[in-house]
């Protein structure tokens, strides 16, 4: 059964074409997702469509209005997690990208504007998540980026898993750099031991450097 994943958006077409390419696409061809981007928009009661408000109490900016979402939500029957993006969410990590790869539907709710109606995250969404301490212009870049960590972990979605497993995060802190043909390029040279064919080394050297970006990361 294929995870279905459900993206509330005021932009659709904000995700026609990167679900359209590369793994993202190769995954749904490969039967291992199903994509549905819902507007927003056609669960407003307005001859404007109306998503937004000023806020109460006052102040600057819109706050996206709790209706659409909660009318969208429960038009999909949608099952947890539904996830509202938002800069107050848990970071979002590779464990994450495990546990949604794992299920069978993810609810994804883009905000815009300055807020979304508090109500939305206390009363519909399972979980906030935030891809970290910034602001987008909108949940749209940050629901992309969660489809894409989650959906090439499916199976069928990389010609290669043992890639994704060798990559950082994959039960591992920090992945060894990377080096491929010419062996020099412009005076820049391959560590030697990536060169040696001697693959105890070469396995040694990556498992040392990964520990040491890590800790340099710290």
């Amino acid at each position: 059964m294929p995870l279905r994943i459900n993206v509330v958006t005021i932009f659709p077409e904000f995700f026609a074409g990167p679900l359209g390419l590369s793994i993202l696409a190769r995954a749904k061809a490969a039967g291992g997702v199903e994509y549905n981007i819902v507007d927003l928009r056609d669960y407003t009661h307005d001859k404007h469509k109306t998503v937004d408000d000023a806020p109460y109490g006052g102040g600057a900016g819109m706050v996206m209005k709790p209706g659409p979402f909660f009318e969208a939500v429960e038009a999909l029957g949608a099952a947890s997690p539904i996830v509202l993006l938002s800069p107050r969410g848990k970071l979002f990590g590779h464990a994450d990208a495990v546990r949604y790869s794992e299920g069978s539907e993810l609810t994804l709710l883009c905000g815009h504007y300055k807020d979304v109606d508090q109500r939305v995250a206390n009363h519909l969404a399972t979980e906030e998540i935030s891809l970290g301490d910034f602001v987008l212009s909108g949940g749209e870049a940050a629901a992309l980026a969660i489809v894409d960590a989650t959906v090439r972990l499916i199976p069928g979605a990389m010609s290669d898993l043992d890639s994704a497993r060798s990559d950082s995060f994959f039960d591992r802190g920090i992945s060894a750099p990377s080096y491929t043909r010419p062996p020099d390029f412009r005076g820049f040279g391959v560590p030697e031991v990536l060169l040696s064919g001697d693959h105890a080394r070469i396995a040694k050297w990556r498992e040392e450097e990964g520990i040491r970006l890590t800790q340099r990361r710290k």
